[in-house]
């Protein structure tokens, strides 16, 4: 039977409810830090706030944000057959739990007051009861406050951290994440303590308060009382379905030997997971990537088919029809697969300290460079000599590649590779790559001259650069470890290298390089010259020593 609705819609649903719920926050935080001002200034920050979030629509908006985001994380925790799991995603899930429990109380009385009472709480208020007459609640309201905002800050992380563009406003988004929480604390206390020697603001006067104050508490006990009802539902419903599943469970056999026996229902992922077996996903299992998938390689009977969203992922990066999303395969029956990806081990962060990164198509260029004749210089020198030599000409090429703003990828015997455009900046990573080429040559011949004087020889070095889509992720294993790109791209750079040597020349530069710099090509020299592995020709262009310095 088709759903309803998919699962792709609902994981959409709970991102922007969840969206609409930061934004009320993050105004709550803006609002108290404007205490460090004056508390007239929060007060005016606080009209502005409830004539953005009080008014009927906002009001709809808002709460139906809250209604449903709580309704798919109770619907996610029926769904999720094992409760092994990474900590960042645990404490996720145990801080969402928690934030209803602690802000039903105000929000609840500010609600009452104001929709059923006309009853308008102003700050000054709102310090005195929290500060000065009830300081408990005062620290609960601020732990919540400030949980909710983490909880929230994760999950736009978890949102958004394999975005290309991410890297490069992260530091920026860290810091309103640090910052505003702090200042909106110190803003609460700022007006705390102005008001400890003051006399309690005046309060509204209420033709029953006695009822006000009943409503509010019955309202509070019954939303808490649905809240853990519907919590002890949710586990409820997970203990039936593990009794009637208890005689009906899989077994999986991995191809490394390993065995798990699982409750049907289960998720390959997460029976990986409840028989301690190492199983990838860079996503926590939510569907999001592909880094979980598995090989299927026998099976007693017929497999569940895919839903639209792991069709989706599985054609993206046209995988064969006999594989799977271990996150998104709940078999019925005993099978053998194989893991893919990364084992646990393998993702380890390298020793770099390289953060984890997973595959991914990138639009990079790529620099090669080599020494000539490193056979014939070697074979005249002291091996001390030779070890001085080599790294005083892997500085100058390490020194160029960083301040044309490239990643040092590699040294290769005598040559290097180095990485341009993997901070999300494609449109200068090939100008960079130029920059960095012109300025390891030119700082080249100023080592040559102390190399001159010292060991009477000279470093003659030659430069390949292609620029396109290349495979780009952690790669390696134990400390060897490390950032890297893979595919087409590097081949053809690292080819552009040697026909620098065969043409005589400084650099050899692919056309696509050249036009997404946007330098002049008609005063260049150009080849054409066949690529392994490709049937047509490329287009290149001849860069003498003296030419590169136009691309400083």
């Amino acid at each position: 039977m088709t759903k309803m609705v998919s699962e792709t819609s609902l994981r959409h649903a709970r991102l922007m409810s969840g969206l609409i719920m930061l934004s009320f926050v993050f105004t709550h935080l803006a609002n108290h830090a404007l205490a460090l001002i004056s508390i007239d200034a929060a007060e005016y920050g606080r009209m502005w706030f409830s004539l953005v979030w009080l008014n009927p629509l906002s009001s709809l908006i808002l709460y139906g944000s809250v209604l449903t985001h709580v309704a798919l994380v109770l619907r996610s925790l029926y769904l999720r057959r094992s409760f092994k799991m990474p900590i960042r995603e645990a404490l996720q899930i145990i801080i969402g739990l928690l934030i209803p429990y602690l802000i039903i109380d105000h929000a609840t009385g500010i609600r009452i007051s104001r929709m059923l009472y006309g009853v308008d709480v102003g700050y000054e208020t709102v310090i005195h009861n929290f500060w000065i007459r009830n300081p408990w609640l005062g620290l609960r309201q601020s732990t919540a406050l400030v949980l909710i905002w983490f909880h929230g800050c994760l999950g736009v992380f978890f949102w958004l951290r394999y975005r290309e563009w991410y890297k490069k406003i992260s530091p920026y988004l860290l810091t309103v994440a640090v910052l505003l929480p702090i200042l909106a604390l110190l803003g609460f206390s700022d007006a705390g303590r102005a008001m400890e020697n003051s006399p309690p603001p005046l309060r509204t006067p209420v033709a029953n308060q006695a009822e006000l104050e009943a409503t509010v508490d019955a309202v509070t006990t019954g939303l808490k009382a649905t809240f853990g009802a519907a919590i002890a539902l949710v586990i409820a419903l997970r203990g039936v379905r593990s009794w009637r599943q208890r005689s009906n469970s899989f077994e999986i056999r991995y191809d490394h030997g390993a065995l798990v026996r699982a409750p049907a229902g289960l998720s390959i992922l997460e029976a990986s997971r409840s028989g301690n077996v190492s199983h990838f996903s860079a996503c926590g299992g939510k569907g999001r990537c592909s880094t979980c998938r598995v090989r299927i390689i026998d099976t007693d009977g017929p497999l569940p088919e895919a839903s639209s969203m792991e069709r989706a992922t599985l054609q993206r990066i046209h995988a064969d029809t006999d594989v799977r999303l271990g996150c998104q395969l709940r078999p019925k029956h005993n099978l053998k697969v194989a893991l893919l990806l990364a084992s646990k081990q393998q993702r380890d962060i390298p020793a770099s300290g390289e953060p984890i990164r997973p595959g991914r198509e990138e639009e990079i260029a790529v620099l090669f460079c080599d020494l000539r004749n490193f056979t014939a210089l070697s074979e005249a020198r002291l091996p001390y000599d030779m070890v001085f030599l080599l790294n005083s000409y892997f500085t100058v090429v390490g020194q160029a590649v960083e301040e044309a703003g490239g990643r040092l990828d590699k040294f290769i015997g005598d040559g290097a590779m180095a990485l341009f455009g993997l901070s999300g900046d494609t449109e200068n990573a090939s100008r960079n790559a130029l920059k960095a080429a012109a300025l390891i040559l030119r700082n080249i011949e100023t080592l040559n001259e102390e190399l001159e004087k010292q060991f009477a020889v000279r470093l003659r070095i030659v430069v390949g650069i292609h620029a396109g889509p290349s495979i780009v992720g952690v790669m390696g294993y134990g400390a060897a470890k490390n950032l890297t790109a893979i595919g087409d791209t590097v081949n053809v750079a690292s080819r552009l290298e040697t026909a620098a040597k065969e043409f005589n020349t400084a650099i050899v530069v692919s056309e696509p390089v050249l036009k997404q710099s946007g330098h002049d090509t008609k005063a260049l020299q150009s080849r054409t010259i066949p690529i392994r592995g490709k049937s047509s020709q490329m287009k290149v262009f001849l860069i003498s020593e003296a030419e590169s310095q136009l691309f400083l």
